[in-house]
């Protein structure tokens, strides 16, 4: 008949098996797994660039940004990068930071206190569960 012996459930007491064509248990079982690959939830990471010195109609604008983002379910990633002799007002960046945060609350909530890698403070906010 052509057929194959397979194993489907070797955990259960006792074993189960079919006999079945293999390579088209192995197509089905591979198909399966494609699919739920597929489904799965693909985690969009945005980025949003501030200054230290960044005005409060920018800082508004970006914010409005994340706000998009953050309700189509992206995370956003929002870093103040310090250029030349600017990183002297860490504490700035850090402020600014805070705020932002704080501002998106009530749709984001924060995964990362501020950290500084190099010339750039960054934090990372990702969507509250609706």
């Amino acid at each position: 008949m052509e057929l194959d012996l397979v194993e489907i459930s070797p955990n259960a007491n006792p074993p189960v098996c079919k006999l079945i064509d293999y390579s088209k248990f192995m197509y089905e079982l591979k198909r399966k797994q494609k699919e739920a690959k597929a489904k799965a939830a693909k985690v969009i990471l945005k980025e949003i660039r501030l200054g230290p010195n960044t005005d409060e109609h920018d800082f508004n604008f970006k914010l409005n940004h994340a706000r998009k983002f953050l309700e189509e379910g992206a995370k956003v990633k929002v870093e103040v990068l310090f250029k030349g002799r600017t990183i002297v007002y860490k504490e700035k960046g850090e402020i600014i930071l805070l705020e932002f945060a704080q501002a998106l609350e009530d749709i984001g909530k924060l995964e990362s206190l501020p950290k500084l890698e190099g010339k750039r403070m960054f934090i990372t906010i990702a969507p509250k569960k609706s």
